[in-house]
């Protein structure tokens, strides 16, 4: 006879789960049930549709979460960070599955937000594309140290792996060994561009389906691989209600340490959330800030104060909050170049397998060349005009009292029960 109203706690593992079940105020084990989809299928028939069950975040968390969540009322997947089960001082399998089960039973769980199946298959072809880019390096750099074992010195074209890159190596005098080994890795690296380009091919072809893709690429220094990475790790921009919110997501917020009457101290950043994320707004920084525009002058304006590093993660966050701004309001970038974006949009449909002109007269040279310059001095406008108000806001600052502009002290404000963040400028 079926109990209703279970709490239920899987410990996943690749060949079984251990199970556990909470009901009315005592938990018991109750066995294992073999990792396939035909026994958790058996498994989940047995269950009653009032049932709940927790399970912690894992590789093969979502499919079991998949077959489970037509036949229970609940599958709550949980980040392994928030059940303190690693910090426990005894740990197995079996006890890891009542931990869940009486967090469950007692509703101390919170789920982790779960992805929609395009932000599912998204994620996992940027994963693809980022193994393979690291094989690929991986090779590259097999060939730079041949070069230098060999003490063949720097090579004499801009990219080594080009068509007169290649040439120069094919021209070395190497021993049968190290000729041996460069052979096999320009061998893996033509395979792999092979790859990269297929994967890349259809993350492009669902970024020119994605209006909010095409809204971030809109940001001059932004490529889709940036956009895309971003859309697929946040999904719905509707779940943070304000952009700091998403900054602590992302993991770019500043951790603060405070006790007693010392004041705040606020450090390097978090990095919870996802890795790739942050990597992705990082690098889409470095570029970002090369670009005449208002993130131009917030980046030189951080960097004259803390440094390179400091000023690229920083032009990171404030990246991530435009990002926000962008997909709530509905809107593309204001100080956008047009023909830049069109330009990338261009590449993308070719990335994505349309006919190119290459070799045919358009005669749009001369056009889109004024254009870009046009648009460049708008963006110097831009910047001018943001450096502009950043000083005249920074001399009304220098009036007030409070954290923002005096080092040490504590804002007189009340917090609403909200961690004290320092207050950031425009």
């Amino acid at each position: 006879m079926k109990v209703s109203g279970r709490s239920i706690g899987l410990d996943v593992h690749r060949d079984f789960c251990e199970v556990a079940i909470a009901q009315d105020g005592e938990v018991r084990s109750a066995g294992r049930v073999e990792t396939s989809p035909e026994r958790l299928e058996l498994f989940a028939a047995s269950l009653d549709p009032r049932d709940r069950v927790a399970l912690e975040v894992s590789s093969g968390a979502w499919e079991v979460a998949r077959i489970l969540e037509g036949h229970v009322a609940r599958v709550v997947v949980v980040s392994p960070a928030d059940t303190g089960i690693s910090q426990a001082r005894a740990k197995t399998d079996r006890l890891d599955a009542r931990t869940l089960a009486r967090l469950l039973a007692a509703g101390e769980l919170d789920a982790v937000w779960t992805p929609d199946e395009r932000c599912r298959v998204m994620r996992r072809r940027l994963s693809r594309r980022e193994q393979l880019v690291r094989a690929r390096s991986r090779a590259k750099n097999e060939i730079h140290a041949v070069l230098m074992r060999r003490l063949k010195g720097k090579p004499p074209v801009t990219d080594l792996f080009g068509a007169k890159g290649r040439r120069w190596l094919g021209s070395l005098e190497l021993p049968v060994e190290e000729s041996e080994t460069m052979q096999e890795c320009l061998r893996h690296i033509e395979f792999l561009d092979g790859e990269i380009a297929a994967v890349e091919g259809l993350i492009a072809g669902e970024a020119l389906r994605s209006a909010e893709i095409k809204r971030l690429m809109s940001v001059p220094g932004v490529n889709v691989i940036c956009a895309a990475t971003f859309i697929a790790t946040v999904g719905e921009i509707g779940r943070f209600r304000t952009q700091r919110q998403l900054i602590g997501y992302l993991g770019l917020d500043p951790r603060v340490r405070q006790s007693g009457s010392t004041p705040a101290k606020s450090g390097r950043i978090s990095k919870q959330g996802s890795a790739s994320a942050r990597w992705a707004l990082v690098e889409a920084a470095w570029s970002v800030v090369r670009q005449p525009g208002p993130q131009h002058a917030f980046y030189q304006r951080v960097r004259a104060r803390r440094g390179h590093g400091i000023a690229v993660v920083a032009s990171a966050r404030k990246l991530a909050c435009l990002f926000w701004f962008l997909l709530t309001h509905g809107e593309d970038y204001a100080h956008q170049q047009p023909s830049l974006t069109a330009k990338k949009l261009r590449l993308l449909e070719i990335r994505a397998g349309a006919p190119t002109l290459k070799g045919k007269r358009t005669g749009t040279f001369a056009t889109r060349q004024a254009m870009r310059d046009g648009e460049r001095r708008l963006a110097e406008q831009a910047e001018a005009s943001y450096t502009r108000m950043v000083r005249d806001w920074q001399a009304a600052g220098a009036k007030k009292q409070g954290a923002s502009v005096t080092p040490g002290r504590a804002s007189q404000k009340p917090t609403k029960g909200k961690v004290t963040r320092q207050t950031t400028s425009p």
